[in-house]
């Protein structure tokens, strides 16, 4: 898959002060170096499209880096402080004021511009964001969903925009729902990362049916294997999250033509975590599931084949 740089791609979208190339440029780097399977889907995009996707995901990804990454002694008041003021200079951006110095303010309020976003979708996804400075599980499945709307199906509406659709109101629901199928796979992969920084993101209630805790999941984690209480618990949630996959999918044929191939693409190589998870015996608590390479390069080679054909039909 032959890369186009990031400054073909700012030039198809038409981005040309020096100040936003730089804020979408480093959009593209977080993007590139932190969502792996994101990134290669956004490769089968027309280039004009990329930038937004970058900035989107980059904006993202730094509100997490605040929660997990800003300092191992960085206390909740802290991390509040910092994702309240990045809250206020988003505001800021919307209204048109200087965004000051932070890169991913800049391109994503650029973003919501020039694709007309509607700005109210940021402030679930930072109340979410919030959240996670203090909340460290979640007793029921509609606690884990206010959440996870939040910071997941919001990001689906924030998306879709940016891949167009003639029925966007029709498509919504189904793009949201993708948002969260991503998220639940994230879970699932991440369940025994998440539990080191004292997190679980799988509800309590659903986890309690198969006898399974929070307790029981620590003690797999530090023993390094899998309890098969554990298995059927984590079966049972790889089948709920399928069932949201199954969701999702219908929308992704209401998207503008030269969007599917990526949508497709993501859908695919995350729904397939899924798989390598089920392959794994589920064993995601001592190891990190991935989609081998040779199976990502199945799945985006033959869609890039297909984008490209798409693009330069009659």
């Amino acid at each position: 898959m032959r890369p186009q740089s990031a400054a073909a791609e700012l030039d198809a979208a038409g981005i040309t002060d020096p100040a936003l190339r730089r804020a979408y440029t480093e959009c593209r780097a977080l993007n590139a170096r932190y969502g792996r399977t994101y990134f290669l889907a956004t490769r089968l995009l027309t280039p004009d499209r990329r930038p937004a996707i970058h900035a989107l995901y980059g904006f993202a990804r730094h509100a997490d880096d605040i929660v997990d990454d800003l300092g191992a002694g960085a206390s909740t008041e802290e991390r509040e402080a910092v994702l309240d003021e990045l809250g206020l200079d988003l505001v800021s951006a919307f209204s048109g004021d200087d965004p000051g110095t932070q890169p991913v303010v800049t391109a994503v309020a650029d973003t919501v511009r020039r694709h007309g976003i509607d700005p109210r979708l940021f402030s679930p996804f930072l109340t979410s964001m919030r959240m996670d400075t203090h909340v460290t599980g979640y007793a029921t499945t509609a606690e884990l969903d206010t959440y996870v709307h939040g910071s997941a199906a919001v990001i689906g509406l924030q998306v879709l925009p940016v891949l167009g659709s003639d029925a966007p109101a029709e498509a919504a629901p189904h793009a949201a729902a993708l948002g969260v199928a991503f998220q639940m796979t994230n879970f699932l992969r991440d369940v025994g990362e998440d539990l080191d920084r004292g997190r679980v993101y799988l509800p309590a209630d659903e986890l309690a049916a198969f006898g399974v805790d929070r307790e029981l999941l620590a003690w797999c984690r530090t023993r390094r294997t899998t309890e098969p209480r554990v298995r059927r618990a984590l079966a049972h949630l790889v089948a709920r999250t399928r069932a949201v996959y199954r969701r999702a999918e219908p929308g992704i044929a209401m998207l503008a033509q030269e969007s599917r191939d990526c949508v497709r693409c993501a859908f695919t190589l995350y729904g397939g975590i899924l798989d390598e998870i089920a392959a794994a015996g589920y064993e995601v608590l001592h190891r990190r599931v991935t989609v081998p390479r040779r199976r990502r390069l199945a799945v985006a080679g033959p869609a890039l084949a297909h984008a490209v054909w798409t693009r330069h039909r009659p």
